[in-house]
């Protein structure tokens, strides 16, 4: 990502392989820009984003809709489950998944595409974190409790197609943050786990669900370990030329 502020206006250009994303508040900075480009290497304007490498953008005067329903479909066709019955929730209820329970799969590239696919769709559904965190540690050895918890994942997936993140037009530049966590409820590590998410305004701009580094000697060292990574990241947030209060 390359950012440009001149005049107190900003510029950003988001690069991936040979596709770009331009925006800011700048409109003749931009115009500017894509001539500039197309001058030096002959690109094609697509206009208003509406999909980038693989999120379906939907916009409308109230705000603006995030979504990967298309890559969620491919899931779907890729692991024969189109026509499956929805799961209610994201993960299995009540299960402990191990590292050394159950049948190893005769082919663990099965699993670690799935895996790898739901890593990607966790950009906009942050309902998946935990269990996305929960099966990303079992990609060495995958067995088949692993496979089976992720294929209920993907069927929570097919009942929830449309789901995704709104951002709405009138949200408030005002930083807010949640934060929780467990206590030592990793069954071979004994470690906690860390969840947080902030919003800016009304949006829901970050989240995550990761282990601990270390083993907490309580349910309170736990909290303030995870009250310690939540506020590093609203500081990260309010670091210099970056304006919310």
């Amino acid at each position: 990502m390359f950012s440009k502020i001149e005049n107190g206006k900003q510029t950003i250009v988001l690069v991936y392989v040979d596709d770009l994303l331009v925006t800011g508040d700048d409109t003749n900075e931009m115009k500017k820009l894509k001539t500039e480009l197309d001058n030096a290497f002959t690109v094609k304007d697509l206009g208003e984003m509406r999909y980038f490498l693989g999120i379906e953008v939907s916009r409308s005067p109230k705000g603006t809709m995030l979504n990967q329903r298309k890559f969620i479909l491919d899931i779907l066709k890729s692991t024969g489950t189109e026509d499956c019955k929805p799961a209610k929730f994201p993960f299995p209820k009540g299960i402990k998944l191990s590292v050394d329970q159950g049948e190893l799969l005769e082919d663990p590239e099965i699993y670690r595409r799935i895996i790898g696919r739901l890593l990607y769709l966790n950009l906009t559904r942050p309902d998946i974190s935990y269990s996305v965190q929960q099966l990303s540690q079992f990609m060495c050895e995958p067995r088949k409790p692993h496979l089976q918890a992720a294929i209920h994942v993907v069927k929570y997936l097919a009942g929830t197609i449309d789901w995704g993140l709104y951002y709405p037009a009138d949200s408030e530049v005002k930083l807010s943050s949640f934060c929780d966590s467990d206590w030592g409820n990793c069954a071979f590590s004994s470690r906690s786990l860390t969840g947080y998410c902030v919003f800016l305004g009304k949006s829901l701009v970050s989240w995550k669900t990761k282990k601990q580094k270390t083993v907490s000697k309580s349910s309170t060292e736990a909290e303030y370990r995870c009250m310690s990574q939540t506020t590093s990241e609203i500081v990260w947030f309010r670091r210099p030329g970056v304006h919310c209060t």
